[in-house]
């Protein structure tokens, strides 16, 4: 078979040009959150399967890259089932690392922990632009702390990032899952099928309510239950305030101070965010992930046409680790989706103006070269960034290539100085 020079499908290489902006937006990152807190960690990008397969990843448990055993472990005349050949995957989320770490570590770590992660993830998807089956996450988390303290936090920190990249006029969608399983309980639904009217619920901007109320009636749902459903979110439509409406209105299935839990975290970040955005409370914001107890929240950028991040308060993870109850939330920004819109921007890297470019003719003489290689050290000195190269024949395309790179000036050097 022949060697071919593509990457594989799903995967991809990554130009200069958009090494810079990832590299930008990773030190950004880093010093936003760090202002608010949170510490670096780092997880193996290989986690063991059965923590994969927990039923905590939702879909995601579906797209794993399982990794076979090696050695004595491995035999494939013995083995009768795939957990029989595979024991590890290299890990679909960064959550699932995050709570086996802090379940092994928790005697080390500081009490509430603020986490943040930055690194890839891998899924068996289909490749779509913005969606590769190797990508970038970036996750902030706060565990410990079961107070709506964790969620303002995370919204400000994540909401002040984006205002730094540039995003403005953005909008927060945020719901509580106490909030929709009382709902659901309200308008007559058994327990047992919450989550399959949640998925069809997730769908409510695609499909719209008749197309809810079709593929409910689909699944042998009473029609009573879903009109009563669906007339709930009718009346939510002529509601100023949504969340005060609902604590009333389910007060008898509503877990007690949910809804004022949510009203404050929404005034809160209101009354003290920096940034132009929306925070929007959105009733059929449901978050695919089973694990989600409380406060879900999504990123909404206009144009985007899909997420741009999303989190919510996960407090039973940790207790399946260790038997010991431990509250839990997180907001995850996604990176490759924002790489992808700075990119399709033109967006430059602040700085890149101080990028200088030395080009030099071949054979250049010992004496002078150094003479070069001085002037050049002492530009780094002062805090320039210097490339010394040879000049190509075509030297028109390679400053262009250059230019792309954010190089902004350009010195040459001949042999011979030209008359």
């Amino acid at each position: 078979m022949a060697l071919t020079k593509k990457p594989v499908n799903g995967m991809k290489d990554i130009l200069p040009q958009e090494m810079l902006i990832r590299d930008y937006l990773i030190s950004l990152v880093k010093e936003t959150y760090r202002s608010f807190g949170f510490t670096p960690i780092e997880t193996p990008v290989v986690e063991n399967l059965v923590n994969l397969t927990s039923k905590q990843g939702g879909d995601n448990e579906k797209l794993i890259f399982k990794i076979m055993k090696r050695g004595a472990k491995f035999n494939l005349e013995t083995a009768k089932t795939e957990d029989d050949l595979a024991d590890s995957g290299l890990r679909y989320d960064l959550t699932v690392p995050l709570v086996r770490y802090y379940a092994n570590h928790a005697n080390e770590l500081p009490k509430p922990f603020k986490a943040l992660q930055i690194g890839p993830v891998f899924r068996a998807d289909r490749p779509q632009k913005g969606r590769f089956r190797e990508f970038y996450q970036c996750d902030i988390d706060i565990l410990g702390d079961g107070s709506n303290m964790a969620e303002i936090e995370l919204i400000l920190a994540t909401t002040t990032l984006l205002g730094k990249i540039g995003f403005e006029g953005f909008t927060v969608h945020i719901n509580d899952r106490r909030i929709l399983k009382a709902m659901a309980a309200y308008s007559g639904f058994p327990a047992d099928s919450f989550d399959q009217v949640f998925i069809t619920l997730d769908k409510m901007d695609k499909i719209g309510r008749e197309g809810v109320a079709e593929e409910l009636l689909e699944y042998g749902f009473e029609q009573s239950a879903i009109d009563t459903y669906l007339n709930l979110f009718e009346e939510l439509a002529g509601e100023e305030d949504g969340v005060r409406f609902l604590g009333e209105k389910l007060a008898d299935v509503l877990e007690k101070g949910a809804a004022e839990n949510l009203q404050q975290i929404i005034e809160s970040v209101q009354a003290t965010s920096q940034v132009k955005f929306n925070l929007k409370f959105d009733p059929t914001l449901v978050r695919g992930m089973s694990y989600y107890t409380g406060t879900i929240f999504e990123i909404e950028i206009a144009g985007l046409g899909c997420s741009a991040g999303g989190g919510g308060r996960y407090d039973e993870m940790v207790g399946k680790f260790t038997n010991i109850a431990t509250p839990a939330v997180g907001f995850s920004i996604g990176f490759e989706r924002i790489i992808t819109i700075l990119m399709d921007q033109g967006f430059t890297v602040p700085g890149t103006a101080d990028k200088v470019a030395f080009l030099l003719e071949k054979n250049m003489p010992a004496d002078r070269l150094c003479e070069i290689m001085t002037e050049a050290q002492q530009l780094r000195a002062e805090g320039r960034q210097v490339l010394v190269s040879v000049m190509n024949k075509n030297k028109k395309f390679q400053k262009e290539q250059l230019t792309a790179e954010g190089y902004s000036e350009f010195k040459e050097f001949y042999v011979r100085p030209l008359q």
